[in-house]
Protein backbone atom coordinates (compact mmCIF):
# COMPACT_ATOMS: atom_id res chain seq x y z
CA UNK A 1 0.00 0.00 0.00
CA UNK A 2 1.72 3.12 -0.96
CA UNK A 3 2.37 6.22 1.79
CA UNK A 4 0.04 9.32 1.11
CA UNK A 5 3.66 10.99 2.31
CA UNK A 6 5.38 11.97 -0.54
CA UNK A 7 8.97 10.96 -0.59
CA UNK A 8 12.09 11.47 -2.12
CA UNK A 9 13.38 8.22 -4.12
CA UNK A 10 16.58 8.01 -2.28
CA UNK A 11 16.03 5.26 0.71
CA UNK A 12 14.98 6.46 4.27
CA UNK A 13 17.03 7.01 6.86
CA UNK A 14 14.99 8.71 9.55
CA UNK A 15 13.51 6.52 12.52
CA UNK A 16 10.39 6.79 14.53
CA UNK A 17 10.27 9.99 16.60
CA UNK A 18 11.82 7.98 20.09
CA UNK A 19 15.04 8.02 22.33
CA UNK A 20 17.67 9.59 19.89
CA UNK A 21 20.76 9.49 21.13
CA UNK A 22 21.51 12.89 20.49
CA UNK A 23 17.80 14.23 20.84
CA UNK A 24 18.86 16.66 24.27
CA UNK A 25 22.47 18.12 22.77
CA UNK A 26 20.02 18.98 19.58
CA UNK A 27 17.58 20.22 21.82
CA UNK A 28 20.44 22.29 23.12
CA UNK A 29 21.26 23.65 19.75
CA UNK A 30 17.79 25.13 18.51
CA UNK A 31 17.26 26.51 22.18
CA UNK A 32 19.94 28.68 21.42
CA UNK A 33 19.13 29.42 18.14
CA UNK A 34 15.33 30.11 19.44
CA UNK A 35 17.35 32.21 22.15
CA UNK A 36 18.63 34.78 19.58
CA UNK A 37 15.40 35.22 17.76
CA UNK A 38 13.62 36.04 20.97
CA UNK A 39 16.66 38.48 22.30
CA UNK A 40 16.30 40.00 19.29
CA UNK A 41 12.36 41.04 20.23
CA UNK A 42 13.61 43.27 22.91
CA UNK A 43 17.73 44.05 23.11
CA UNK A 44 17.06 47.17 20.46
CA UNK A 45 15.04 48.71 23.16
CA UNK A 46 17.99 49.84 25.35
CA UNK A 47 19.70 51.71 21.82
CA UNK A 48 17.33 53.90 21.07
CA UNK A 49 19.53 56.66 22.59
CA UNK A 50 22.50 55.63 20.93
CA UNK A 51 20.76 54.91 17.87
CA UNK A 52 19.32 58.51 17.72
CA UNK A 53 22.19 59.95 18.36
CA UNK A 54 24.73 58.26 16.31
CA UNK A 55 22.96 57.67 13.46
CA UNK A 56 20.27 60.38 13.05
CA UNK A 57 17.08 58.68 13.41
CA UNK A 58 13.37 60.15 13.82
CA UNK A 59 11.16 59.12 16.23
CA UNK A 60 9.27 56.88 13.26
CA UNK A 61 12.97 55.65 12.16
CA UNK A 62 13.20 53.69 15.30
CA UNK A 63 9.76 52.96 15.50
CA UNK A 64 10.56 51.20 12.01
CA UNK A 65 14.06 49.89 13.31
CA UNK A 66 12.25 47.97 16.12
CA UNK A 67 8.73 47.03 14.60
CA UNK A 68 10.14 45.78 11.43
CA UNK A 69 11.21 42.90 12.52
CA UNK A 70 8.16 41.57 14.54
CA UNK A 71 5.83 42.69 11.85
CA UNK A 72 7.92 40.54 9.44
CA UNK A 73 8.06 37.74 11.55
CA UNK A 74 4.76 37.56 12.66
CA UNK A 75 3.42 37.41 8.83
CA UNK A 76 5.52 34.76 7.59
CA UNK A 77 4.73 32.27 10.59
CA UNK A 78 2.42 29.97 8.75
CA UNK A 79 4.16 30.49 5.45
CA UNK A 80 7.62 29.69 7.15
CA UNK A 81 6.10 26.56 8.80
CA UNK A 82 4.48 25.50 5.79
CA UNK A 83 7.77 25.52 3.57
CA UNK A 84 9.47 23.06 6.46
CA UNK A 85 6.67 20.86 6.39
CA UNK A 86 7.58 20.93 2.36
CA UNK A 87 11.09 21.13 1.64
CA UNK A 88 12.58 19.49 5.07
CA UNK A 89 12.57 21.00 8.84
CA UNK A 90 16.06 20.53 8.83
CA UNK A 91 17.18 22.23 5.37
CA UNK A 92 14.51 25.13 6.57
CA UNK A 93 15.95 25.18 10.07
CA UNK A 94 19.74 25.59 8.12
CA UNK A 95 18.26 28.75 6.24
CA UNK A 96 17.03 30.30 8.75
CA UNK A 97 20.27 30.37 10.76
CA UNK A 98 22.11 31.36 7.66
CA UNK A 99 19.34 34.08 6.82
CA UNK A 100 19.10 35.34 10.10
CA UNK A 101 23.11 35.69 10.80
CA UNK A 102 23.41 37.73 7.41
CA UNK A 103 20.86 39.75 8.46
CA UNK A 104 22.52 40.44 11.43
CA UNK A 105 25.83 41.39 10.08
CA UNK A 106 23.96 43.60 7.94
CA UNK A 107 22.25 45.32 10.85
CA UNK A 108 25.64 45.70 12.55
CA UNK A 109 27.40 47.46 9.33
CA UNK A 110 24.45 49.42 8.73
CA UNK A 111 25.38 52.89 8.21
CA UNK A 112 21.72 54.61 7.91
CA UNK A 113 18.24 54.24 9.55
CA UNK A 114 16.96 52.80 6.13
CA UNK A 115 19.42 50.52 5.88
CA UNK A 116 19.22 48.96 9.40
CA UNK A 117 15.60 48.62 8.79
CA UNK A 118 15.98 46.77 6.23
CA UNK A 119 18.49 44.34 7.84
CA UNK A 120 15.93 44.17 10.92
CA UNK A 121 13.23 43.10 8.06
CA UNK A 122 15.51 40.37 7.10
CA UNK A 123 16.52 39.07 10.32
CA UNK A 124 12.73 38.71 10.31
CA UNK A 125 12.28 36.25 7.87
CA UNK A 126 15.52 33.97 9.56
CA UNK A 127 13.20 34.57 12.70
CA UNK A 128 10.25 33.31 11.31
CA UNK A 129 11.86 30.13 9.83
CA UNK A 130 13.65 29.32 13.18
CA UNK A 131 10.36 29.65 15.44
CA UNK A 132 8.64 26.91 13.33
CA UNK A 133 11.28 24.93 12.53
CA UNK A 134 12.99 24.49 16.41
CA UNK A 135 9.02 23.38 17.76
CA UNK A 136 8.44 20.92 14.87
CA UNK A 137 12.55 19.45 15.28
CA UNK A 138 11.11 18.99 19.08
CA UNK A 139 7.96 17.07 17.93
CA UNK A 140 10.31 14.74 15.51
CA UNK A 141 12.90 14.25 17.85
CA UNK A 142 11.33 13.31 21.15
CA UNK A 143 8.48 10.42 22.25
CA UNK A 144 5.72 11.02 23.96
CA UNK A 145 7.06 10.85 27.49
CA UNK A 146 9.73 12.77 26.97
CA UNK A 147 8.65 15.20 24.89
CA UNK A 148 6.20 17.44 27.84
CA UNK A 149 9.70 18.51 29.32
CA UNK A 150 11.26 19.08 25.92
CA UNK A 151 8.49 21.65 24.86
CA UNK A 152 8.70 23.12 28.23
CA UNK A 153 12.62 23.50 28.15
CA UNK A 154 12.11 25.19 24.63
CA UNK A 155 9.42 27.78 26.01
CA UNK A 156 11.59 28.39 28.75
CA UNK A 157 14.24 29.79 26.74
CA UNK A 158 11.30 32.30 25.01
CA UNK A 159 10.94 33.60 28.75
CA UNK A 160 14.57 33.75 29.33
CA UNK A 161 14.68 35.72 25.81
CA UNK A 162 12.29 38.24 27.38
CA UNK A 163 13.85 38.31 30.57
CA UNK A 164 17.73 38.91 29.65
CA UNK A 165 17.20 40.94 26.39
CA UNK A 166 17.31 44.12 28.05
CA UNK A 167 20.29 43.02 30.60
CA UNK A 168 21.96 41.87 27.73
CA UNK A 169 22.09 45.06 25.48
CA UNK A 170 22.83 47.32 28.46
CA UNK A 171 25.70 45.33 29.67
CA UNK A 172 27.16 45.15 25.81
CA UNK A 173 26.08 49.13 25.48
CA UNK A 174 28.17 49.90 28.49
CA UNK A 175 31.54 48.63 26.44
CA UNK A 176 30.76 48.77 22.80
CA UNK A 177 28.87 50.24 19.94
CA UNK A 178 25.21 49.18 19.55
CA UNK A 179 26.24 46.95 16.09
CA UNK A 180 27.18 44.58 19.33
CA UNK A 181 24.10 44.01 20.01
CA UNK A 182 23.72 42.05 16.35
CA UNK A 183 27.10 40.51 15.96
CA UNK A 184 26.74 38.39 19.23
CA UNK A 185 24.15 36.93 17.05
CA UNK A 186 27.13 35.75 14.45
CA UNK A 187 28.80 32.87 16.22
CA UNK A 188 25.65 31.45 17.28
CA UNK A 189 24.90 31.04 13.77
CA UNK A 190 27.79 29.25 12.82
CA UNK A 191 27.86 26.96 15.48
CA UNK A 192 24.28 26.73 15.32
CA UNK A 193 24.30 25.89 11.55
CA UNK A 194 27.26 23.30 11.62
CA UNK A 195 25.05 21.42 14.29
CA UNK A 196 21.96 21.27 12.76
CA UNK A 197 23.56 19.95 10.08
CA UNK A 198 25.61 17.23 11.67
CA UNK A 199 22.81 16.33 14.56
CA UNK A 200 19.39 17.38 13.53
CA UNK A 201 17.27 14.45 11.02
CA UNK A 202 15.62 15.61 7.94
CA UNK A 203 12.02 15.47 7.41
CA UNK A 204 9.53 16.35 5.31
CA UNK A 205 5.92 15.55 4.56
CA UNK A 206 4.56 17.27 2.00
CA UNK A 207 6.81 17.49 -1.02
CA UNK A 208 4.07 15.73 -3.64
CA UNK A 209 1.35 19.00 -3.58
CA UNK A 210 1.39 22.40 -5.25
CA UNK A 211 2.80 25.17 -2.82
CA UNK A 212 -0.27 26.96 -1.84
CA UNK A 213 1.21 30.89 -3.04
CA UNK A 214 -2.00 32.47 -2.96
CA UNK A 215 -2.61 31.37 0.58
CA UNK A 216 0.72 32.32 1.80
CA UNK A 217 0.26 35.70 0.64
CA UNK A 218 -3.32 36.17 2.20
CA UNK A 219 -1.99 35.12 5.47
CA UNK A 220 0.90 37.93 5.25
CA UNK A 221 -1.26 40.75 4.45
CA UNK A 222 -3.55 39.63 6.75
CA UNK A 223 -1.25 39.24 9.77
CA UNK A 224 0.98 41.94 8.94
CA UNK A 225 -2.04 44.01 8.88
CA UNK A 226 -3.63 43.10 12.27
CA UNK A 227 -0.14 43.37 13.61
CA UNK A 228 0.63 47.01 12.49
CA UNK A 229 -2.56 47.75 13.92
CA UNK A 230 -1.92 46.74 16.98
CA UNK A 231 1.69 48.27 17.14
CA UNK A 232 0.20 51.92 15.64
CA UNK A 233 -2.78 51.91 18.12
CA UNK A 234 -1.34 53.13 21.12
CA UNK A 235 1.10 55.34 19.68
CA UNK A 236 -1.41 57.24 16.73
CA UNK A 237 -4.60 56.28 18.82
CA UNK A 238 -7.31 53.83 18.10
CA UNK A 239 -9.60 55.65 15.87
CA UNK A 240 -6.67 57.02 13.81
CA UNK A 241 -7.46 56.58 9.58
CA UNK A 242 -3.94 54.62 9.69
CA UNK A 243 -4.91 52.16 12.33
CA UNK A 244 -8.32 51.80 11.05
CA UNK A 245 -7.40 51.32 7.41
CA UNK A 246 -4.33 48.88 8.89
CA UNK A 247 -6.54 46.96 10.92
CA UNK A 248 -9.40 46.91 7.69
CA UNK A 249 -6.72 45.46 5.41
CA UNK A 250 -5.67 42.89 7.99
CA UNK A 251 -9.14 41.44 8.82
CA UNK A 252 -10.30 41.52 5.10
CA UNK A 253 -7.15 39.96 4.23
CA UNK A 254 -7.46 37.37 7.28
CA UNK A 255 -11.07 36.22 6.15
CA UNK A 256 -10.40 35.95 2.45
CA UNK A 257 -7.26 33.48 3.67
CA UNK A 258 -9.99 31.21 5.48
CA UNK A 259 -12.31 30.98 2.68
CA UNK A 260 -9.88 30.28 0.29
CA UNK A 261 -8.02 27.45 2.34
CA UNK A 262 -11.63 26.44 2.83
CA UNK A 263 -11.93 25.96 -1.12
CA UNK A 264 -8.58 24.68 -1.95
CA UNK A 265 -7.47 21.66 -2.32
CA UNK A 266 -3.83 22.10 -1.05
CA UNK A 267 -4.35 24.57 2.00
CA UNK A 268 -1.48 25.75 3.81
CA UNK A 269 -3.32 25.24 6.80
CA UNK A 270 -6.52 22.83 7.15
CA UNK A 271 -9.43 24.90 8.77
CA UNK A 272 -11.05 22.01 9.89
CA UNK A 273 -8.61 21.88 12.66
CA UNK A 274 -11.13 24.13 14.29
CA UNK A 275 -13.10 21.70 14.27
CA UNK A 276 -11.08 20.03 17.01
CA UNK A 277 -12.32 21.19 20.42
CA UNK A 278 -8.87 19.97 21.47
CA UNK A 279 -7.06 22.16 19.12
CA UNK A 280 -9.60 25.37 19.77
CA UNK A 281 -8.99 24.81 23.60
CA UNK A 282 -5.53 24.98 23.89
CA UNK A 283 -5.37 27.80 20.92
CA UNK A 284 -8.26 30.27 23.31
CA UNK A 285 -5.87 29.33 26.20
CA UNK A 286 -2.47 29.69 24.29
CA UNK A 287 -3.78 33.38 23.37
CA UNK A 288 -4.83 34.52 26.43
CA UNK A 289 -1.17 33.08 28.35
CA UNK A 290 0.20 35.03 25.86
CA UNK A 291 -2.20 38.16 26.49
CA UNK A 292 -1.69 38.45 30.30
CA UNK A 293 2.15 37.79 29.86
CA UNK A 294 2.66 40.59 26.94
CA UNK A 295 0.50 43.05 28.68
CA UNK A 296 1.39 42.44 32.04
CA UNK A 297 5.52 42.83 30.69
CA UNK A 298 4.15 46.08 28.94
CA UNK A 299 2.80 47.64 32.03
CA UNK A 300 5.94 46.32 34.91
CA UNK A 301 8.60 47.99 32.71
CA UNK A 302 6.40 50.98 33.00
CA UNK A 303 5.87 50.61 36.65
CA UNK A 304 9.32 49.79 37.68
CA UNK A 305 10.77 53.20 35.94
CA UNK A 306 8.23 55.53 35.74
CA UNK A 307 6.48 54.98 39.17
CA UNK A 308 8.81 53.15 40.75
CA UNK A 309 11.80 55.00 39.94
CA UNK A 310 14.17 52.33 38.51
CA UNK A 311 16.56 52.56 35.77
CA UNK A 312 16.18 50.35 32.59
CA UNK A 313 19.18 47.88 33.24
CA UNK A 314 17.56 47.46 37.18
CA UNK A 315 14.41 47.62 36.29
CA UNK A 316 15.27 44.26 33.76
CA UNK A 317 17.01 42.97 36.79
CA UNK A 318 13.98 43.56 39.11
CA UNK A 319 11.98 41.32 36.36
CA UNK A 320 14.12 38.56 36.34
CA UNK A 321 12.50 36.83 38.82
CA UNK A 322 9.35 35.66 36.72
CA UNK A 323 12.03 34.31 33.68
CA UNK A 324 13.79 32.26 36.58
CA UNK A 325 11.03 30.86 38.22
CA UNK A 326 10.03 29.50 34.53
CA UNK A 327 13.00 28.03 33.92
CA UNK A 328 13.85 26.20 37.03
CA UNK A 329 10.18 24.78 37.24
CA UNK A 330 10.98 23.29 33.41
CA UNK A 331 14.66 22.70 33.39
CA UNK A 332 13.34 20.33 36.39
CA UNK A 333 11.11 19.04 34.92
CA UNK A 334 8.36 19.68 37.45
CA UNK A 335 5.85 20.27 34.93
CA UNK A 336 6.47 17.40 32.97
CA UNK A 337 6.25 15.33 36.03
CA UNK A 338 2.74 16.60 37.12
CA UNK A 339 1.47 16.15 33.49
CA UNK A 340 -0.05 12.63 33.95
CA UNK A 341 -1.09 13.39 37.49
CA UNK A 342 -3.17 16.71 36.59
CA UNK A 343 -3.82 15.92 32.80
CA UNK A 344 -3.74 18.66 30.37
CA UNK A 345 -7.06 20.42 31.39
CA UNK A 346 -5.61 20.54 34.92
CA UNK A 347 -2.53 21.63 34.07
CA UNK A 348 -3.90 24.76 31.78
CA UNK A 349 -6.40 25.41 34.87
CA UNK A 350 -4.05 25.18 37.12
CA UNK A 351 -1.31 26.92 35.41
CA UNK A 352 -3.59 30.27 33.87
CA UNK A 353 -5.36 30.35 37.59
CA UNK A 354 -1.65 30.50 38.93
CA UNK A 355 -0.98 33.05 36.42
CA UNK A 356 -4.08 35.28 36.94
CA UNK A 357 -3.45 35.16 40.95
CA UNK A 358 0.28 36.71 40.15
CA UNK A 359 -1.27 39.55 38.09
CA UNK A 360 -3.82 40.20 41.07
CA UNK A 361 -0.75 40.01 43.79
CA UNK A 362 1.19 42.58 41.55
CA UNK A 363 -1.65 44.93 41.39
CA UNK A 364 -2.83 44.94 45.01
CA UNK A 365 0.66 44.46 46.86
CA UNK A 366 3.12 45.88 44.22
CA UNK A 367 1.61 49.40 43.63
CA UNK A 368 4.25 51.64 45.91
CA UNK A 369 6.74 48.41 46.92
CA UNK A 370 8.99 45.82 44.82
CA UNK A 371 8.45 43.16 47.45
CA UNK A 372 4.45 42.56 46.80
CA UNK A 373 6.10 42.33 43.03
CA UNK A 374 8.03 40.01 43.60
CA UNK A 375 5.40 37.63 44.83
CA UNK A 376 3.36 38.10 42.20
CA UNK A 377 6.18 37.79 39.31
CA UNK A 378 7.01 34.16 41.50
CA UNK A 379 3.50 33.55 41.19
CA UNK A 380 3.31 34.50 37.55
CA UNK A 381 6.51 32.83 36.59
CA UNK A 382 5.04 29.25 38.45
CA UNK A 383 1.94 29.85 36.09
CA UNK A 384 3.79 30.25 33.19
CA UNK A 385 5.94 27.30 33.42
CA UNK A 386 3.07 25.15 33.81
CA UNK A 387 0.55 26.44 31.37
CA UNK A 388 2.57 27.64 28.13
CA UNK A 389 4.32 24.17 27.39
CA UNK A 390 1.47 22.24 28.20
CA UNK A 391 -0.34 24.39 25.55
CA UNK A 392 2.31 24.20 23.09
CA UNK A 393 1.90 20.55 23.27
CA UNK A 394 -1.94 20.26 23.13
CA UNK A 395 -1.79 22.10 19.80
CA UNK A 396 1.03 20.09 18.72
CA UNK A 397 -0.79 17.04 19.10
CA UNK A 398 -3.84 18.12 17.89
CA UNK A 399 -2.22 18.62 14.27
CA UNK A 400 -0.99 15.40 12.49
CA UNK A 401 3.01 15.27 12.23
CA UNK A 402 3.05 15.39 9.29
CA UNK A 403 1.95 19.09 9.88
CA UNK A 404 4.25 19.74 12.26
CA UNK A 405 5.76 23.05 10.86
CA UNK A 406 2.22 24.51 10.43
CA UNK A 407 1.31 24.04 13.91
CA UNK A 408 4.20 25.28 14.95
CA UNK A 409 3.39 28.75 12.86
CA UNK A 410 -0.08 28.56 14.38
CA UNK A 411 1.18 28.25 17.98
CA UNK A 412 4.39 31.26 17.23
CA UNK A 413 1.46 33.53 15.49
CA UNK A 414 -1.35 33.28 18.12
CA UNK A 415 2.06 33.79 20.60
CA UNK A 416 1.92 37.28 18.21
CA UNK A 417 -1.17 37.94 18.61
CA UNK A 418 -2.04 37.43 22.18
CA UNK A 419 1.43 39.84 23.02
CA UNK A 420 0.17 42.58 20.85
CA UNK A 421 -3.77 42.10 22.05
CA UNK A 422 -2.21 42.24 25.66
CA UNK A 423 -0.23 45.25 25.56
CA UNK A 424 -3.08 46.68 23.15
CA UNK A 425 -5.70 46.28 25.66
CA UNK A 426 -4.44 46.66 28.66
CA UNK A 427 -2.46 49.64 27.68
CA UNK A 428 -5.99 51.18 26.94
CA UNK A 429 -7.36 50.28 30.52
CA UNK A 430 -4.51 52.30 32.12
CA UNK A 431 -4.93 54.94 29.95
CA UNK A 432 -9.07 54.93 30.83
CA UNK A 433 -8.22 54.66 34.53
CA UNK A 434 -5.59 57.33 34.47
CA UNK A 435 -7.38 60.11 33.04
CA UNK A 436 -10.23 59.24 34.72
CA UNK A 437 -8.66 59.87 38.18
CA UNK A 438 -6.62 63.29 36.37
CA UNK A 439 -8.62 64.49 33.68
CA UNK A 440 -7.25 67.90 33.58
CA UNK A 441 -3.69 66.23 33.25
CA UNK A 442 -3.71 63.63 32.24
CA UNK A 443 -6.11 63.99 29.72
CA UNK A 444 -4.28 64.32 25.92
CA UNK A 445 -1.13 64.35 27.80
CA UNK A 446 -0.07 60.91 26.05
CA UNK A 447 2.11 59.58 28.46
CA UNK A 448 2.95 59.90 32.24
CA UNK A 449 5.96 62.20 31.68
CA UNK A 450 3.88 64.42 29.93
CA UNK A 451 1.52 64.45 32.85
CA UNK A 452 4.27 65.07 35.33
CA UNK A 453 5.86 68.35 33.04
CA UNK A 454 2.43 69.94 33.46
CA UNK A 455 2.56 69.84 37.57
CA UNK A 456 4.30 72.27 39.66
CA UNK A 457 4.50 71.05 42.87
CA UNK A 458 5.96 67.99 44.42
CA UNK A 459 2.10 67.39 45.67
CA UNK A 460 0.79 67.51 41.88
CA UNK A 461 3.88 64.60 41.09
CA UNK A 462 2.95 62.63 43.89
CA UNK A 463 -1.04 62.90 42.72
CA UNK A 464 -0.02 61.94 38.77
CA UNK A 465 1.83 59.29 39.78
CA UNK A 466 -0.67 57.43 41.87
CA UNK A 467 -2.86 57.98 39.09
CA UNK A 468 -0.76 56.25 37.13
CA UNK A 469 0.03 53.59 39.45
CA UNK A 470 -3.96 52.78 40.23
CA UNK A 471 -4.11 52.81 36.23
CA UNK A 472 -1.60 49.85 36.61
CA UNK A 473 -3.23 47.84 38.85
CA UNK A 474 -6.59 48.07 36.93
CA UNK A 475 -5.25 46.98 33.70
CA UNK A 476 -3.48 44.17 35.69
CA UNK A 477 -6.73 43.06 37.55
CA UNK A 478 -8.26 43.27 33.70
CA UNK A 479 -5.76 40.88 32.55
CA UNK A 480 -6.09 38.69 35.52
CA UNK A 481 -9.58 38.51 34.76
CA UNK A 482 -9.24 37.48 31.29
CA UNK A 483 -6.68 34.89 31.75
CA UNK A 484 -8.68 33.00 34.40
CA UNK A 485 -11.52 32.85 32.39
CA UNK A 486 -10.01 31.82 29.55
CA UNK A 487 -8.38 28.95 31.92
CA UNK A 488 -11.55 27.95 32.16
CA UNK A 489 -12.54 28.05 28.91
CA UNK A 490 -9.67 25.87 27.36
CA UNK A 491 -10.20 23.31 30.63
CA UNK A 492 -13.45 22.72 29.41
CA UNK A 493 -13.21 22.48 25.75
CA UNK A 494 -10.04 20.23 26.43
CA UNK A 495 -12.21 17.98 28.63
CA UNK A 496 -15.24 17.72 26.50
CA UNK A 497 -12.00 16.82 23.67
CA UNK A 498 -11.02 14.15 25.36
CA UNK A 499 -14.41 12.73 26.14
CA UNK A 500 -15.53 13.07 22.31
CA UNK A 501 -12.32 11.01 21.86
CA UNK A 502 -10.94 14.18 19.98
CA UNK A 503 -8.18 13.60 22.70
CA UNK A 504 -5.28 13.40 20.23
CA UNK A 505 -4.49 13.80 16.60
CA UNK A 506 -6.31 15.21 13.31
CA UNK A 507 -10.36 16.67 13.86
CA UNK A 508 -12.70 13.45 12.21
CA UNK A 509 -12.27 15.68 9.12
CA UNK A 510 -9.23 15.05 8.19
CA UNK A 511 -9.34 11.49 7.85
CA UNK A 512 -6.33 9.72 6.15
CA UNK A 513 -5.69 12.69 4.20
CA UNK A 514 -2.16 12.33 5.97
CA UNK A 515 0.06 10.45 7.41
CA UNK A 516 2.49 11.56 9.66
CA UNK A 517 5.81 12.83 9.15
CA UNK A 518 7.09 11.40 12.25
CA UNK A 519 4.87 8.42 13.14
CA UNK A 520 5.54 6.76 16.27
CA UNK A 521 6.15 2.84 16.12
CA UNK A 522 4.03 -0.25 16.98
CA UNK A 523 1.07 1.66 17.66
CA UNK A 524 2.88 4.02 20.91
CA UNK A 525 1.06 6.66 23.03
CA UNK A 526 -0.29 9.45 21.31
CA UNK A 527 -0.27 7.92 17.89
CA UNK A 528 -3.26 9.76 16.10
CA UNK A 529 -7.04 7.92 15.79
CA UNK A 530 -7.05 6.33 12.50
CA UNK A 531 -3.38 6.52 11.48
CA UNK A 532 -1.34 3.68 10.93
CA UNK A 533 0.72 1.54 13.53
CA UNK A 534 3.72 0.18 13.60
CA UNK A 535 5.13 -0.88 10.37
CA UNK A 536 2.88 0.87 8.41
CA UNK A 537 3.50 3.76 10.36
CA UNK A 538 7.23 4.03 10.12
CA UNK A 539 6.76 3.38 6.04
CA UNK A 540 4.56 6.10 6.30
CA UNK A 541 7.21 8.42 7.67
CA UNK A 542 8.51 11.55 5.68
CA UNK A 543 12.21 11.43 4.64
Amino acid sequence: MPSPVATDAAPTTLQPPGRHATRWLILAVICVAQLTVILDNTVLNVAIPSLTKEMGATTADVQWMINAYSLVQSGLLLTAGNSADRYGRKKMLAVGLVLFGLASLGAALAQSPGQLIAARAGMGVGGALLVTTTLAVVMQIFDDEERPKAIGIWSSVNSLGFAAGPLIGGALLDRFWWGSLFLVNLPVAVIAVAAVVTLVPESKSRGGERPDLLGALLSMIGMVGVVFAIISGPRDGWLSGQVLISAAIGIAGLALFAGWELHTPHPMLDMHFFRNRRFIGAVSGGILVAFGMGGSMFLLTQHLQLVLGYGPLDAGLRMAPLAVTVILINFTGLGARLMPKFGTPGMIITGMSLLAAGLAAISVLGGHSYGGMLTGLIVMGIGVALAMPTMANAIMSAIPPAKAGVGAGVNGTLMEFGQGLGVAVLGAVLNIRFTALLPLVAAGAGSLSAALARTHTAAERTAVQDAFASGIGTSQLVGAAAVFLGGLLAAVLLRRAERTGQDQGAPEAQGGQEATGAATASGAPGTPPGMPHGPEAAAAAAE
